[in-house]
């Protein structure tokens, strides 16, 4: 009942500045802080009662000053990695929840027509609200980044290959794609809608690749390019209810040339759903049906195996990335799945 105030408590502090004036004054006293960040001494002292209580900012009763005590030892990369996190919850999601039950009726994100006006999908949201663009974007990009290098790692991508990276955006997947796979002849298409086309080509253009990397435009539930030796698949499929991940994976298949590869980017959801150690279930339901899709979440690695047979394919691989990997402040714990083309 108390995660959302416990959530805006926390997260307020950082946007006052008052962990920043922390960091470099300790000691000052509610009064000094407030001065210094342009809020009410009170606001500031009631704010920082929970910092105080969960160990992340310490008190000293004599002086009445305040200082850092486990925020002091968190590395600022992971600090700035945790409040982009923190910034999409705030941003996509603590507002548009309110609606969450009239979205699961309906299979619309209520709250972004409440709240934005808009129809449609929180990706389409995004092109014309900045900062529902400047909170997704931002952090997308850094998922990106970050689970990139582990998914090349674990793929195979032949030399010369021709190479679709569904849904891929603004090519950035592509530009991953070139740069840990290159070889000799190897040509990487971005297939997305084709309102991403510029931004695309000058982000190939922007990293000298224009000659290796293109992009399609079109919709995955048109009709996909075919011919390709290889379909990269990522941070997509759980965007979709069952029906529609099996359209797209039939899609996935006919583009593919015979023995074709797919290799699957996805969070998932733990085998026995009760398990302590995984966030992908406390926050993803929620998160796609009444922020981003209205339908859609993840699904168990076995549930996708399974649709991958199911849609013609030959399951090759299916990893999960290993927890001890997973900075704790990471909500998604993510799979691979590689699959080959039957026939």
């Amino acid at each position: 009942m108390v995660g959302p105030s416990r959530f805006m408590s926390l997260l307020s502090c950082f946007e006052l500045g008052i962990v920043d004036r922390l960091r470099d004054s300790p000691g000052l006293t509610a009064a000094e802080l407030g001065d210094a960040v342009g809020a009410k001494p009170d606001a500031v002292e009631q704010l920082l009662f929970l910092l105080v209580k969960e160990g992340f900012v310490a008190y000293d009763e004599k002086s009445g000053g305040y200082a850092l005590d486990a925020l002091a030892r968190v590395a600022e990369g992971d600090l700035n990695r945790a409040l982009r996190y923190m910034n999409l919850i705030k941003v996509t999601a603590l507002r548009q929840l309110f609606y969450l039950t009239e979205s699961a009726r309906t299979g619309t994100v209520v709250g972004l027509k409440e709240l934005y006006g808009a129809e449609g999908t929180l990706y389409d949201a995004v092109a014309d609200h900045q900062d529902l663009n400047d909170s997704w974007l931002g952090l997308m990009n850094t998922v990106t980044a970050n689970i990139d290098p582990w998914f090349f790692g674990n793929i195979d991508v032949p030399a010369g290959a021709r190479v679709l990276d569904l849904a891929g955006n603004t090519g950035l997947g592509a530009i991953h794609t070139y740069r840990y796979k290159s070889s000799p002849g190897l040509r990487v298409t971005t297939f997305d809608l084709p309102e991403k086309e510029s931004d695309a080509l000058a982000n190939f253009r922007a990293e000298g690749l224009e000659e290796h990397l293109s992009f399609v435009g079109g919709n995955v539930f048109d009709e996909i390019p075919k011919g390709f030796d290889v379909v990269l698949i990522k941070h997509f499929l759980d965007m979709f209810d069952k029906d529609d991940v099996r359209r797209i994976l039939d899609g996935a298949n006919a583009s593919l040339v015979p023995g074709g590869q797919v290799h699957i980017l996805v969070p998932v959801y733990p085998e026995d759903i009760r398990s302590a150690d995984n966030y992908n279930v406390d926050f993803f339901p929620a998160f796609f049906i009444g922020c981003t899709m209205g339908q859609g979440g993840p699904q168990k690695l076995s549930v996708y195996q399974r649709w991958l047979e199911e849609s013609g394919f030959k399951v090759t691989k299916a990893v999960t990335k290993d927890a001890s990997e997973i900075p704790p402040d990471v909500i998604p714990v993510q799979a691979l799945i590689s699959a080959t083309k039957v026939g």
